[in-house]
């Protein structure tokens, strides 16, 4: 068996990034993807020197793995895909792209991780600190894989003082050394059972944000997450904490404070106030704190952030209700989240299930006028609200639009926040989203 070959399973951003850089430090490396890779994809793996292999079926993967010493999984290859559990037959090394940046550069990291949230903060935080001066950028479950981001330029140095890195279960599944010098966990809930054999599993794989952290390096822990807390228990550096009434970064008297009891800044001057926002405030600010930021700098970014797309947007109002696009709610504890900011909803729910108990939405039943159930979990969602709530099936956003606005009386809010992935009708939340918006826009006119 060669010494240096290297099996890169699934050809998305992720995984052409990982066989490109890997290709670079001399390994010989195979790509391989159920799919067809995309030509232009291809061509340039190839040009690196990458065999692309293509429209493998998943147990013919698992032979690739005989022939190598390290397979590195994209993001959405799960588990239990049949190339992994070869690979953890036979002993093979799995790492992810985050454990390959830790093998080939010392340069220091902030990690945000949690099932809910994550995007933001590490949004918030990156501002935070470019706002402070500091060179950094937001990589890893962003357009921007982190090998790449802490790859040299053509000069041979990295322009970067700091990455800021959004952390998936799925990359930190497969990490061994990699290290943030400050670790954010924001929440941790039911989510990604499809990819994750349990709960437990999954849970595990959101704790090694902090496995490698050494003493002098800072865990940040969501003081009001029982999970979150106990697992803090145990990480190797020093423990920081945040949370709306519990917490060394809190609120106080309507006021984000810090662990001296300083006020930050008032909840009225945030860019945005419902509970969440609050929270995510509060880490941002702590992690930023953490990791050099500016006091100044953290302030201005929460005043003036303008939030990000698809996550409690407002699109328009017509007749008296709000119409807020929330397609990013893709589990139901993002789904309870927001239905809660909101006194009284019609709830546009569903899609394809994640493997998760969507029953968790009925806790939101009194602020519900109304749902409307979509997609391959439409049945679903009729389940957990029939007799509880009026809820209709519809097949169509147009008609699930149409359905919410019939539903909906003034004062009141049309929410879409499926608790579900997109990929039954949408290549992704953005695309349900903005499919979402389009449909609201043809009722509300000049409204929006």
């Amino acid at each position: 068996m060669a010494t240096d070959t290297v099996l890169v399973v699934g050809v998305g951003v992720a995984g052409e990034a990982a066989a490109r850089r890997l290709a670079e430090h001399d390994w010989t490396v195979t790509a391989l993807d159920e799919a067809p890779v995309a030509p232009a994809r291809a061509e340039l793996l190839r040009s690196r020197g990458v065999r692309v292999v293509d429209e493998v079926g998943a147990n013919d993967a698992a032979h690739f793995v005989e022939d190598a010493t390290l397979v590195v999984p994209s993001p959405g290859v799960p588990w239990s895909h049949p190339a992994l559990v070869e690979a953890r037959r036979l002993g093979v090394l799995c790492w992810s792209e985050f454990e390959l940046a830790a093998q080939w550069s010392d340069l220091p990291m902030v990690g945000v991780t949690g099932t809910n949230g994550k995007t933001t903060v590490t949004e918030l935080v990156t501002r935070m600190l470019r706002a402070s001066g500091m060179r950094t950028v937001a990589a890893g479950n962003t357009e921007l894989p982190l090998v790449d981001a802490v790859a040299p330029s053509a000069g041979g140095e990295v322009d970067l003082d700091v990455v800021v890195v959004e952390a998936s279960s799925f990359r930190l599944q497969f990490t061994e050394t990699w290290r943030p010098s400050v670790g954010t966990w924001l929440n941790v809930a039911e989510d990604h059972l499809d990819w994750h054999p349990t709960m437990a599993h999954y849970i595990a794989a959101k704790t090694r944000l902090w496995a490698a952290q050494e003493p002098s390096d800072v865990a940040l822990a969501n003081a009001e997450d029982p999970i979150v807390s106990e697992a803090a228990r145990s990480a190797p550096g020093r423990v920081g904490t945040f949370g709306i009434d519990a917490g060394d970064w809190r609120v106080v008297e309507n006021a984000l404070t810090d662990p001296s009891g300083a006020v930050v800044l008032d909840i009225a001057d945030l860019w945005r106030r419902y509970p969440h926002d609050v929270v995510d405030a509060l880490a941002a600010a702590a992690t930023a704190h953490e990791a050099g930021a500016d006091r100044a700098a953290v302030i201005d970014v929460l005043a003036t952030f303008d939030g990000l797309p698809h996550r409690v947007r407002m699109v328009g109002e017509h007749g008296g209700v709000r119409y807020v696009d929330d397609s990013k709610a893709t589990d139901p504890h993002a789904s309870i989240a927001a239905i809660s900011s909101f006194d009284s909803v019609v709830l546009i729910a569903g899609g394809r299930n994640k493997g998760l108990d969507l029953s968790a939405l009925a806790s939101t039943t009194d602020r519900l006028r109304a749902v409307v159930a979509v997609g391959e979990a439409a049945d679903e969602v009729v389940d957990v609200f029939a007799g509880r709530r009026p809820v209709v099936v519809a097949r169509s956003m147009d008609d699930a639009v149409a359905a919410a606005q019939a539903a909906a009386q003034p004062g009141d809010v049309v929410l879409l926040s499926p608790g579900c992935a997109s990929f039954d009708w949408y290549g992704s939340y953005a695309e349900r989203g903005d499919d979402f918006i389009r449909a609201v826009h043809q009722i509300v006119g000049g409204d929006r």
